[in-house]
């Protein structure tokens, strides 16, 4: 599978810079190169790259608004590379594949291509799987039946206790009695009523190890126990909250409003 690349620098060196440490990868073809925020959206847009190395300081719109700016589509995955520390946090809450320092480090970068294929590999057998159902809907829909009745079967396995290894201990932690989940990159913050830890994991590997119709996406980087919610808050922009049983409060963006109609009766 060719991972089709565009990177995004001002710095016309930079550029070169990391085409030349991705050229050991046979797998990645760089198919364009831009140098401000407003190329790199027309680009995406036009190109629909699987890959995006994006520099987050540039003149005008910076990498932060580039990823808004594509949000309306399918958009690809994103690898920060910036010599700001700083900025790791946002690039992080932006759901970002990897956060890269400038000069890049070869070893990182071979960690973050690896990242990369795992993502696209899950991306491509989810959407294979849509794919079929669909098919079977039109030309077989006892099949399509048989294969929903499978995925009820399968919601008893889901897991009840989490292990998660956080400041050098390992905690087992009920599922029932997790509130929320928000993504940072590849790390996911489990919230509980009294604690919360950290666990190295996809939110993508997290969702399947979940009962959905517990847990449930209300944000691109949010998950939340649907049994735990109490009170619904409406927002401007069609947005609201989840007021939970801790008190705590979730923002549901407009692209997840289809949760929300549960609670609405």
């Amino acid at each position: 599978m060719t991972i089709r690349t565009i990177l995004v620098d001002d710095e016309k060196l930079a550029i070169q810079g990391l085409q030349l440490r991705l050229e050991p990868f046979e797998d990645v073809e760089v198919i364009e190169t831009c140098q401000n925020g407003r190329e790199a959206i027309r680009a995406i847009k036009t190109l629909k790259p699987d890959l995006v190395f994006l520099d987050i300081q540039m003149p005008g719109f910076d990498g932060f608004s580039v990823v808004q700016g594509v949000m309306e589509i399918d958009p690809p995955l994103f690898v920060f590379v910036t010599a700001f520390q700083e900025h790791a946090i946002r690039a992080f809450e932006a759901n970002a594949v990897n956060y890269l320092m400038k000069p890049v480090d070869e070893d990182k970068l071979a960690d973050t291509i690896e990242r990369v294929r795992q993502r696209l590999a899950e991306k491509k057998s989810s959407d294979e799987a849509d794919r079929l159902r669909g098919v079977l809907s039109e030309v077989a829909p006892e099949a399509a039946s048989d294969m929903e009745g499978d995925d009820s079967e399968a919601a008893g396995r889901y897991e009840k206790l989490i292990n998660v290894k956080d400041r050098g201990q390992i905690f087992r932690v009920e599922v029932d009695t997790i509130e929320h989940i928000e993504a940072a990159g590849d790390y996911m913050c489990i919230y509980t009523g009294d604690n919360s830890l950290i666990l190295r994991e996809t939110m993508k590997d997290l969702e399947r190890r979940l009962d959905p119709r517990t847990f449930q996406r209300v944000h691109r980087s949010t998950i939340v126990n649907l049994d735990q919610v109490r009170q619904v808050k409406p927002h401007t922009n069609g947005e609201c909250f989840l007021v939970l049983d801790s008190g705590a409060e979730v923002k549901v963006s407009r692209s997840y409003r289809d949760v929300v109609a549960r609670f609405v009766h």
